[in-house]
């Protein structure tokens, strides 16, 4: 395996994941406000952007689209997923094995797991055989680490990330995605509980420029390494800003209210 920080999808030790895997995942309804991102070929474009060192999209979209950006994203495919018309118990469907994402191109590899659910055994061994084949390739694995289920009446809690990055570390994943625990100092416990393994914020729904970028600053603060994003980026009609003032953020180290002022 090659040092995730010689790995395509980290630039000077950090990341910023444009995510678009919300299709399957959440259905049409993200893409309401800006209907031209239901092609997802408006998305790509935006993941050209400096900033962006991969684009995570299921294998559906990698097939259709990504052929015609090679030469400017970096491509992570997510494994597994399912619809939001799922009502049972936290599970995720595995739709894509790491020889196919890898025949197809991918430079990393993506994979949900649902700590705390009642399929949580199932998951982590599906985990595994990802993670063991994924290094047969040098493929990063970026884990979307979301403890979930019946048992969990709050999933952003301190101590609950704090064992999401954990878990994360101990079952193999290179880079942890993990929703933001409230504070500074609550993300920058999840960062040590993570030890050498890279921890990137999920950028969760959309908000205002500055309160987005705060959260973000105070990530980085942390000790974290950037964060995966979706509709905080390409929901606004114009997403070239934000992403100039994460690029300032995350690789320059500058205060949101800087990087928004430039």
């Amino acid at each position: 395996m090659i040092p995730i920080d010689d790995s395509p999808i980290v630039r000077d030790g950090n990341a910023v994941i444009l995510a678009m895997d919300h299709g399957l995942e959440h259905g049409p309804v993200d893409f309401e406000e800006v209907p031209e991102k239901l092609d997802p070929a408006t998305v790509f474009e935006t993941a050209t952007h400096d900033a962006v060192t991969a684009m995570a999209v299921q294998k559906g979209v990698a097939e259709g689209y990504y052929p015609s950006y090679e030469d400017d994203v970096n491509l992570l495919v997510k494994l597994n997923g399912t619809s939001n018309m799922w009502m049972g118990e936290p599970d995720s469907a595995v739709n894509c094995s790491v020889d196919y994402a890898a025949e197809i191109g991918a430079d990393a590899v993506g994979f949900t797991v649902y700590s705390g659910s009642n399929h949580e055994v199932e998951m982590f061994e599906e985990f595994r055989r990802v993670q063991e084949q994924a290094r047969e390739y040098d493929l990063p694995v970026v884990m979307w680490s979301y403890p979930r289920g019946q048992g969990l009446k709050n999933d952003t809690k301190p101590s609950t990330i704090s064992y999401a990055t954990r878990i994360a570390l101990e079952i193999g994943a290179d880079i942890a995605k993990v929703k933001y625990p409230g504070s500074e100092e609550a993300m920058a416990h999840a960062v040590d509980c993570a030890g050498d393994m890279k921890v990137v914020m999920s950028g969760g729904s959309k908000t205002s420029d500055y309160e987005f970028l705060s959260t973000v600053e105070d990530t980085m603060n942390a000790g974290a390494n950037g964060l995966a994003v979706g509709r905080n980026v390409w929901q606004r009609a114009e997403p070239e800003p934000i992403l100039d003032a994460l690029e300032k953020v995350i690789y320059g180290g500058q205060p949101a209210e800087a990087a928004l002022e430039e």
